[in-house]
């Protein structure tokens, strides 16, 4: 079949217009034809006749909201010429003689093709300038959506288990909603299914940025020209049950096309190994609020930052002590020294060099939104310091107390050293302390790399735990990260 331009070889139909009953003798009204190419195409246009004695008109399609503009209508008796720039076609035809069919030939790109537009005389419903087509939408020629993985899915162990997380950014290019009915993860050496998420399941892990949605079929419906974001994440019980490669399919409806319409992405290699770490901290009955897991708000927290979108703190924890009565503060709670985790000494966690620090914020007074000075890029991590740990890996430490920090630029750190003292400057609500890994010497422009620590015990789960008397068994854990809400204590130092 001869090529020609996709811009206007598109399935169209045109907004129908009332129309004067009486026939019209020249061009304009509205236009109903089907071009011929190998595949039946519904054009349509509509033509009107200004002031002066020119004429104008458009094209319009239904089916991919495509509007084309003629942009020169020449009229000599019933003859006619229709120029559309947009596209290099043209149109010659002669009008019968009532007025009610175009005949002629549409050329573009040196091909030509009969064609004949009738005159429509249809009245739509005032409710609604465009009716329904009465003939069934025809197919997509594919599914119009551009899938990305802008992060190697990456692997961590925590609770017990293996986790493999990471995002795939979906964007519609077409003007027509595309509904994500389903997602699939498979094994891309062996085709095996590894997970599969539909209805509020999968509306669970979708993103709409910038769109305010609440129910599921307000997150998964993405509008023309739009993106959502599938935040995945896939457990598996061992290692080794983890394929060295990942593919997805993902099942849309398109438009008002009847029939479910899937796509299979590319396979992206899976980065295995957390880098090895030591504790950051000292102690016991450390929660891990806003620990990792798939809903928590470090997760989420897509910030974009020089031109793109990170999420630094994908894998990040907000260090909160407990009192044996459940609580991480005794007493005044606007006091920050009432909060048994603040002075804490924050540790090195690796050998490494420090690359940045901030210093001299004043503490925030405990509170949802009391905040010492306003939050930017300089201030949110609050009193900081970031450590260069090798293999292209960057430890940051944040909401330290102003006046505490033991290092400064440059300095040569060992595992274990003192770095400064917990508190409660920046973005916090009350002292702690925000530890997270990540790619680059940035505390938000970079992206959140998962770790290990050598060892930890699991004490209990979730805020407002309390120890019990005896004290229940913990779970030993080795080469693995806490995860949310995880009550954990420290080894002791060698």
């Amino acid at each position: 079949m001869t090529k020609i331009s996709t811009a206007f070889v598109v399935f169209l139909a045109i907004a129908i217009y009332t129309v004067a009953q009486t026939p019209t003798k020249g061009p304009e009204g509205s236009w109903q034809a089907t071009l011929d190419v190998g595949q039946k195409l519904r054009l349509a246009m509509v033509i009107s006749k200004n002031a002066n004695g020119s004429y104008s008109g458009r094209v319009e399609s239904i089916d991919q909201g495509t509007m084309i503009p003629i942009d020169v209508i020449t009229v000599n008796g019933d003859s006619i010429r229709l120029e559309l720039k947009t596209v290099g076609g043209t149109f010659d035809g002669k009008l019968n003689a009532d007025g009610t069919e175009l005949t002629g030939q549409f050329s573009q790109g040196g091909a030509t093709f009969p064609l004949t537009f009738k005159r429509s005389t249809a009245t739509p419903a005032a409710s609604s300038p465009t009716p329904t087509p009465s003939t069934p939408p025809q197919r997509p020629i594919d599914v119009p959506v551009d899938i990305a993985i802008p992060v190697s899915p990456a692997v961590f162990k925590g609770g017990g288990k293996s986790h493999v997380v990471y995002e795939l950014h979906v964007t519609n290019f077409s003007r027509n909603d595309c509904v994500l009915t389903r997602f699939e993860a498979i094994n891309a050496a062996t085709q095996k299914s590894l997970a599969t998420f539909s209805g509020e399941e999968l509306a669970g892990r979708v993103v709409r940025p910038g769109v305010a949605t609440a129910t599921t079929d307000e997150k998964l419906k993405l509008g023309a020209g739009l993106r959502l974001i599938v935040h995945s994440w896939v457990t598996f019980d061992a290692p080794t049950d983890i394929p060295n490669s990942i593919q997805h399919k993902l099942s849309f409806k398109v438009g008002d096309y009847p029939e479910e319409l899937s796509v299979t992405t590319t396979k992206v290699m899976i980065t295995k190994g957390p880098v090895a770490i030591g504790p950051p901290l000292r102690g016991s009955e450390w929660l891990a609020a806003n620990g990792p897991s798939n809903t928590s708000g470090h997760r989420r927290a897509m910030i974009p930052i020089s031109g793109g979108v990170h999420i630094a703190q994908r894998f990040a924890i907000d260090f909160v002590q407990l009192f044996p009565d459940g609580r991480s503060f005794q007493g005044d709670q606007k006091d920050n020294k009432n909060y048994r985790c603040y002075g804490a000494e924050a540790l090195a966690v690796a050998n490494g060099v420090v690359v940045a620090t901030k210093d001299r914020i004043p503490e925030n007074i405990p509170g949802a939104t009391s905040r010492a000075v306003p939050i930017t890029l300089e201030t949110v991590g609050g009193n900081h310091v970031i450590l260069d740990i090798g293999g292209g890996r960057f430890a940051f430490y944040a909401h330290l107390q102003p006046g505490s920090l033991r290092v400064k630029n440059g300095d040569k750190v060992r595992r274990g050293q003192v770095i400064g003292l917990v508190g409660n400057s920046g973005n916090s609500t009350e002292p702690h302390l925000h530890f997270h890994v990540s790619d680059a010497n940035s505390p938000l422009g970079s992206e959140g790399v998962p770790y290990a620590l050598p060892a930890f015990e699991v004490q209990g789960h979730g805020r407002g735990w309390k120890p019990t008397t005896p004290a229940a068994p913990t779970e030993k854990r080795q080469n693995e990260m806490p995860v949310e809400l995880e009550v954990i204590r420290f080894p002791l130092p060698r």
